[in-house]
C-alpha cells in the first residue's frame, strides 16, 4: 500500500503560459506579431523570454534583421513544448467536460464580396446556438487577409483560390462560377450564358493589380491573346457595382456578389463559359492558433452556412470543386 505522495519538481515548467509565449514567438518568428497574436505588448513578452533563458540557462532564440529564429536550444525544445501544451489543454476539456460550452471571441478575415452574404446570416446563428460565443469581423483585399492570416490576426480567413488545386491545409467550401456584370438593358449579358471571348475589348472596371481576381483574368486572356483593359482601376466592391449600373461599363464577379442587385433589377449577369471561369471558396485557419472550441464551432456553422447558400444557387457545394 502506498502511503506517500507522488513527488514532481517543477520549476522552469511551472509556468505553461510563459511556454505559450515561447510557441507562438518561435512559430510567427517576430515579437512584434507574437504581440498582436497575443494581444499584448512586445516588452511584456521580451522580459518573459528573457526570464525563460535566465531559467533555462541557455539562449532560446537567435535575433536576426527580419525578427528572430530558434536556436539549436530552442529547436530540441519547441516539439517537448507543443507536447506539453497539447497534454495541458486536454486535461482542461477532461476537466469541463465535452458538455462546455464555446466562449471567447472569433476573428474572421473576409473578402468583402464574400462578407455581404454571409456575414449576417453567420452572426444570426451564432448568437443563436453559441451565445457565448463573440464575432470580430475584418474585410480587405485578398492580399491583407493573407496577411492577416499569416500574422494570426484572425482564426478564420474565407478567400478565392483559382487553379484546380488548393492548399492541402485549406477546407474548400464552394466552387464558384464567375459572371459577366452588365447594366439593365445590356444586349451581352440579357443573354444566361457569354463565352470568354466576348469579354475582348470591353470597358471594364477591374481591381488593380495585385489582386487575385485580376491575376487570373489576365492570365486567361494571354491565353486566349485577348485584350482586357479596364478603363477604370477600383478595388471597391459598391463602387464596381455602382459604375457598371450607371455608366454601362462591365465588371467581372462571382453571382453572389451582386445576387441582391440582379434580384432586385439593378444588375444584369451572365455566366461565363468557354472556358468557364471559376475559383473555389476556401476556408483556413491561423497555423499558430489552436483549434479552440470557438473556433471549431464557428467553422462547424460557416460549412453548414455555404451547404445552404448552395442549395439556394448562389454556388456550387464544397463537396463537387
Amino acid at each position: 500500500m502506498q502511503n506517500k505522495a507522488t513527488e514532481f519538481k517543477l520549476d522552469v515548467t511551472a509556468d505553461l503560459h510563459r511556454w505559450r509565449v515561447f510557441v507562438a514567438i518561435s512559430e510567427l518568428g517576430s515579437l512584434t506579431r507574437a504581440a498582436l497574436f497575443l494581444d499584448t505588448n512586445q516588452s511584456l513578452l521580451s522580459r518573459q523570454v528573457n526570464k525563460l533563458e535566465r531559467e533555462c540557462g541557455a539562449r532560446l532564440f537567435n535575433r536576426t534583421g527580419r525578427g528572430v529564429e530558434l536556436s539549436e536550444v530552442g529547436q530540441r525544445l519547441l516539439p517537448k513544448i507543443k507536447a506539453l501544451l497539447h497534454d495541458a489543454e486536454l486535461l482542461e476539456e477532461e476537466i469541463h467536460g465535452g458538455t462546455r460550452e464555446p466562449t471567447g471571441q472569433v476573428t474572421l478575415g473576409f473578402l468583402p464580396s464574400i462578407a455581404l452574404p454571409m456575414v449576417g446570416k453567420l452572426f444570426s446563428q451564432v448568437r443563436k446556438r453559441h451565445p457565448s460565443v463573440n464575432l470580430k469581423v475584418l474585410e480587405g483585399s485578398s492580399g491583407q487577409v493573407e496577411e492577416w492570416l499569416a500574422d494570426a490576426r484572425v482564426d478564420i480567413a474565407i478567400l478565392y483560390r483559382y487553379g484546380s488545386t488548393p492548399p492541402e491545409s485549406e477546407h474548400t467550401l464552394a466552387l464558384v462560377n464567375s459572371y459577366l456584370i452588365g447594366a439593365i438593358g445590356d444586349t451581352r449579358t440579357q443573354s444566361p450564358e457569354v463565352t470568354f471571348g466576348s469579354l475582348d475589348e470591353l470597358p471594364f472596371i477591374l481591381p488593380s493589380a495585385p489582386n487575385g481576381l485580376r491575376t487570373a483574368l489576365d492570365a486567361m486572356a494571354r491565353q486566349r491573346h485577348l485584350q482586357l483593359a479596364p478603363v477604370i482601376e477600383a478595388d471597391s466592391l459598391p463602387l464596381q457595382k455602382s459604375l457598371v449600373a450607371h455608366e454601362h461599363l462591365y465588371t467581372v464577379l462571382p453571382l453572389h456578389a451582386v445576387w441582391q442587385e440582379v434580384q432586385g433589377g439593378v444588375l444584369q449577369a451572365s455566366k461565363i463559359v468557354d472556358p468557364p471561369f471559376q475559383r473555389t471558396i476556401s476556408m483556413a485557419s491561423a497555423k499558430s492558433k489552436g483549434p479552440t472550441r470557438a473556433v471549431s464551432a464557428v467553422a462547424a456553422l460557416i460549412v453548414e452556412l455555404v451547404d445552404d447558400m448552395a442549395r439556394d444557387g448562389m454556388w456550387q457545394p464544397g463537396d463537387r470543386a
